[in-house]
């Protein structure tokens, strides 16, 4: 499990990492319309990254305390568009993304090997374990990476 762990924990600073470099017109400029960049700014990106860890830190630590509970999905679309995504402060939302990360590998790096085999009921995944959570999330950065070079490419900022 301390692979996951760690490649979850050494994401802390991806997603100051992806807009490093960047103007505030660079963050919030439209993406190129062949789609193959996603549907959202690059800044819409990396708050959807920090809420979506918020979600993920309050998922895996009730897998970790409770018995088997109920794991709710959200709608990113709808959070995007009502809160305002290409409005908030970037650098902020990177440092609370950091921090975060940090403060739950420390917590979860703290269990016993036997807790990543605890399991969660997702509404729309179904059973999940707090190792597979784990590697979700860690996964989640690294596929929105793929989108957010994309349109760095498409801005010529690589």
């Amino acid at each position: 499990m301390s692979t996951d762990l760690d490649g979850y924990l050494s994401q802390a600073d991806a997603p100051a990492r992806m807009i490093d470099g960047l103007s505030a017109s660079d963050l919030v400029a439209p993406p190129p319309r062949d789609g193959a960049a996603g549907q959202w700014t690059i800044q819409q990106v990396v708050v959807h990254l920090w809420h979506s860890d918020l979600a993920a830190t309050h998922r895996m630590l009730r897998i970790a305390c409770e018995d088997r509970p109920l794991l709710i999905a959200y709608d990113e679309t709808a959070h995007a568009a009502a809160l305002g995504y290409n409005a908030l402060d970037v650098r902020l939302v990177c440092d609370a993304f950091r921090l975060n990360r940090l403060h739950t590998a420390d917590v979860l790096g703290r269990l016993p090997d036997s807790a990543f085999a605890r399991v969660g009921i997702h509404n729309q995944r179904g059973a999940v374990t707090l190792g597979e959570m784990v590697k979700i999330y860690a996964d989640h950065v690294d596929h929105h990476a793929a989108f957010v070079a994309k349109k760095r490419a498409a801005l010529a900022k690589t």
